[in-house]
């Protein structure tokens, strides 16, 4: 069993066997939302959050929504676009789509002048990256497409939800 670093880099490097191994292990739970945190806290401060209030407030949402995107994607991928041998539980999506938030954590860059706003772009769209293959390893599909449907899918789901709520909040 890997230590909680080498999860972490083990993730963000790609390594499926990574995401196998902390979608197996049911006491991961709080690592995974660890990694959440500190990766939505480096992005608070890649966007350039100076105060504790907008801190903590960048958290809560980063936080929030990374749930809801979790429930909304297991939802597709267990009911809508199962694969033929998928099963998976809440735990099992929340340990990997945790673990693949690792790479997140360098959107702290974002605050670096002149390079940083292309560093943050790049950092999310590896999160995307990752957030794909955790999908496709906690629900066992055999084909990256299907699980980059599924998070796409649940991206524009979870889009509009949150932004409808949003909205009508304002």
């Amino acid at each position: 069993m890997q230590s909680f670093p080498a999860r972490m880099v083990g993730a963000a490097r790609f390594h499926s066997g990574t995401y196998e191994e902390v979608e197996a292990d049911h006491t991961a739970n709080g690592q995974a939302v660890a990694v959440v945190v500190i990766a939505s806290l480096a992005a608070a401060i890649g966007l350039g959050a100076t105060d504790v209030r907008s801190l903590l407030g960048m958290l809560f949402f980063e936080i929030i929504t990374w749930l809801l995107w979790v429930m909304v994607t297991l939802f597709i991928g267990t009911h809508l676009l199962p694969g033929s041998v998928t099963q998976a539980d809440f735990g099992q999506v929340l340990r990997t789509t945790g673990f693949s938030a690792s790479i997140g954590i360098l959107r702290v860059f974002g605050i670096v002048p002149v390079v940083g706003g292309p560093v943050f772009v790049v950092v999310t769209i590896l999160m995307l990256i990752t957030f794909v293959i955790a999908i496709r390893q906690a629900l066992d599909y055999a084909s990256t497409g299907r699980a980059v449907a599924v998070c796409l899918l649940g991206w524009l789901i979870h889009g509009i939800l949150f932004f409808g709520f949003v909205r009508s909040a304002v």
